[in-house]
């Protein structure tokens, strides 16, 4: 990939250098979720997401405890579950993370997704009595709509919002508040569950440049201001290939053709 700085990978928001492509974790277990961690650092990726819902942090916190790769070049971000909102519920979970990461701190931790039975201040409280801890380094939140975003930045100035967001599934009002508020969205599920790689435009568009479909997908996230991506990958190849996104750039043909699929039937 040349010789990449680190501002030609990574977001700056809010002061902070986050990666533009992190490795995703959903559904990796066991074995595989500490194979694949490590695999990827050895890539180069150094930003890692995953979720006490996913029951893969201590494999996580493993991977990266023998990768050599240092635990300050890694931008670790886990996510507690709505159950758990209440200050003291949430304290406790983001300790047994921290157990589990074997890591004095995560450098964000978002709420995973809306609980409308524990008032979002409280919440957000926790989250803010753990940064000034030295526990987390940045709150954020997840699958919160724009409102609600906007609701959370006036109590706690959040970094983050993750969301699921592809060629085929538009965020335009949570864009438009994260970049008047330099907040980060951070794209999950990018490659559309399988769905970008099927895609006849997106494949066309790689074959221009001598790409696959996701990885057209990926830059495309990328590109935009404020957007950072985080695809889920099983496999050696397609985590390499998932990293493979910054030798290029699209055309504004490209991304008029990426931004017609939204109106074709696109989800």
């Amino acid at each position: 990939m040349g010789n990449l700085t680190r501002e030609d990978t990574a977001l700056t928001v809010q002061g902070t250098a986050v990666p533009l492509i992190g490795l995703g974790t959903w559904q990796l277990r066991g074995k595989q979720a500490t194979d694949g961690v490590r695999d990827a650092l050895e890539i180069g990726y150094r930003h890692v997401d995953t979720a006490r819902a996913y029951g893969n942090e201590a494999e996580v916190g493993a991977a990266i405890a023998a990768s050599g790769v240092h635990r300050g070049d890694v931008f670790l971000t886990t996510k507690i579950s709505p159950s758990d909102f209440e200050p003291a519920r949430l304290k406790a979970a983001a300790e047994d993370s921290l157990r589990k990461l074997d890591t004095d701190y995560v450098d964000l931790l978002l709420l995973h997704w809306p609980n409308e039975r524990v008032p979002l201040e409280r919440a957000l409280q926790a989250l803010r009595e753990l940064q000034e801890q030295g526990a987390i380094r940045h709150s954020g939140v997840s699958n919160f709509p724009a409102p609600m975003l906007e609701r959370a930045l006036d109590i706690l100035p959040v970094l983050a919002d993750q969301v699921e967001y592809h060629p085929f599934r538009g965020q335009d009002a949570l864009l438009r508040v994260a970049r008047e508020r330099d907040v980060m969205l951070t794209a999950y599920s990018p490659l559309a569950r399988g769905r970008v790689a099927r895609d006849r435009t997106l494949t066309e568009i790689g074959e221009a440049h001598g790409k696959s479909a996701g990885q057209i997908a990926l830059r495309w996230l990328i590109e935009q201001p404020q957007v950072t991506a985080v695809p889920k990958a099983s496999s050696h190849e397609r985590r390499l290939e998932n990293f493979d996104v910054f030798d290029f750039e699209l055309t504004d043909a490209d991304r008029e053709k990426i931004a017609a699929l939204r109106g074709a039937g696109a989800s």
